[in-house]
This record gives C-alpha cells, sequence and structure tokens, in this order.
C-alpha cells in the first residue's frame, strides 16, 4: 500500500525527509513501470487503479514541494539533456508526447 495512506491519527504528525520523499519517488517509479505493463497487456482495470494511487502521490510531492520555503533537491540533480520523452497514448484524437 501506498505511504501517502497514512491513519487519521497520525495525519499531520510525520515529519517530512529526503528518506521519505526518495521513497515516495521509487514507488512512483514502480507504479508508472507497472501502468505502462499492463497497457501492453490491456488490463485497463489494474491501469486505473495504479494511476490513481501514482496521482494521490504526485499531489502530495506536489503539496510538499509547494510548502516547502526551501529547495529540497540539490542543484545537480535537476534533469540534464539526456531526458527522454514519454509518448502519452490518444484519446478520441486528443493527446500528446
Amino acid at each position: 500500500m501506498s505511504i501517502v495512506f497514512v491513519p487519521k491519527r497520525l495525519r499531520g504528525k510525520a515529519t517530512i525527509n529526503q528518506e521519505t520523499i526518495q521513497r515516495l519517488l521509487d514507488e512512483n517509479d514502480q507504479l508508472i513501470r507497472c501502468i505502462a505493463e499492463y497497457m501492453q497487456k490491456g488490463r485497463a482495470v489494474e491501469c486505473v487503479q495504479y494511476q490513481q494511487i501514482l496521482h494521490r502521490n504526485i499531489v502530495y510531492l506536489a503539496t510538499i514541494a509547494d510548502a516547502s520555503p526551501d529547495n529540497i533537491l540539490p542543484p545537480s540533480s535537476h534533469c540534464t539533456s539526456n531526458a527522454t520523452s514519454v509518448s502519452v497514448p490518444t484519446v478520441n484524437g486528443n493527446g500528446g508526447s
């Protein structure tokens, strides 16, 4: 289960540190791999379930980033020109890469 699912009694009490953020990023990486695999196999129901968890994780990370007064990542960890583009499937002609 995603680490974002925190019991109500613990919400707001967890400390956000680099390790927690890295675990979420690693989990997101695995979720993306699972989504891609299930898409190739045509298993849409599983894709939607994993996409919902991925979305929740990304929103949580964005909330942390917005609330953080300083940069969490060191400057050397920014994307370089070696980044690859990901193709997004189109739905009814709407989509992109």
